[in-house]
């Protein structure tokens, strides 16, 4: 890893910047931050760190919300450096700011988990039929210590909402499965929880490997689960991202150990070093456009093309 920039900067200082942060720190940069709060090795202002420190990367992990008008600065500082924007790319779709940043780079790091990985091998001479996503995890409890009223994930403005958060799932279908053709939704906020912002979408949809696909996100499963289902012609698989295991058809699960850091370590390498795996601006745009096409089949109760 003797290619990994000496220094990086670190955009938003909520729980998410700040393990970027020490992920970061923890391959030997040195490491910025931008946060309106202040602090030591601390910015308020994006004009006044990018100069100040040069930093080699960029990691963008303010509110959803925020997204564009970052990447709008680091571009109109001529910024050349690599950059990872948190996930989803940005609150609604728009065009990328013309920029000439070495890397764009969207982190969705569960394209490293290992289970996912090994399955994407497996899948390589398969024949897809069918398959199932699914994520549930109560919004209440992702963080234990703060109102989940007061967070963006509760606020559709911000660029909240389970379709939005929760869109690894997309991510992992349109990479999976291919890039998807059309879908229809039904969604919306449908439970107790005190928030503006969607808690429950489940999508239907066709995808270029594969026929039929449902993927269900929400913000409502006190279990907490995050599985997947695939049928192909000759085989079924299916996996459980928290449990561990990935089976295929009735052999037993093999089983995975991940620890904490590990997926958006990986991520950050890959992304630094210029190797394949991560999602790239163009993927990151897909997604972005599946979420508007989702939204679309909710408010007009339609199926949507992509285009």
């Amino acid at each position: 890893m003797s290619d990994i920039p000496a220094t990086a900067l670190v955009i938003g200082a909520g729980s998410i910047g700040k393990r970027h942060q020490r992920v970061l720190t923890g391959l030997g940069m040195t490491v910025g931050m931008v946060s309106r709060h202040g602090g030591p090795g601390t910015w308020t202002d994006l004009d006044a760190a990018v100069p100040a420190l040069a930093p080699g990367y960029v990691v963008v992990a303010t509110e959803t919300a925020d997204h564009g008008r970052v990447l709008d600065r680091l571009a109109a500082l001529d910024y050349r450096g690599r950059v990872l924007v948190e996930k989803p790319l940005f609150a609604a779709p728009r065009p990328l700011p013309d920029h000439r940043f070495a890397t764009l780079a969207v982190g969705y790091n569960l394209r490293f988990h290992p289970i996912l990985r090994h399955l994407a091998a497996l899948l390589t001479r398969e024949r897809l039929v069918s398959a199932q996503l699914y994520v549930g995890q109560y919004l209440p409890e992702w963080r234990p210590d703060t109102d989940y009223r007061t967070g963006y994930s509760s606020r559709a403005a911000a660029g909240g909402g389970a379709l939005r958060d929760l869109s690894h799932e997309l991510d992992v279908a349109n990479w999976l499965l291919g890039p998807w053709q059309r879908v229809t939704a039904l969604g919306g906020h449908w439970s107790g929880l005190e928030i503006d912002s969607d808690d429950t979408f489940v999508l239907l949809g066709a995808f270029a490997r594969c026929p039929a696909a449902s993927i269900q996100v929400n913000y409502l499963d006190r279990q907490s689960r995050r599985e997947l289902v695939i049928n192909t012609r000759d085989h079924s698989f299916a996996a459980d991202l928290i449990a561990g295991t990935l089976r295929q058809d009735r052999a037993p699960p093999l089983l995975f150990s991940l620890e904490r850091d590990e997926m958006v370590r990986d991520l950050h390498r890959a992304v630094l070093a210029g190797e394949p795996g991560p999602c790239h601006a163009e993927d990151g745009q897909r997604v972005m456009a599946m979420i508007a096409a989702a939204e679309r089949a909710v408010r007009d109760q339609m199926w949507v093309t992509a285009s």
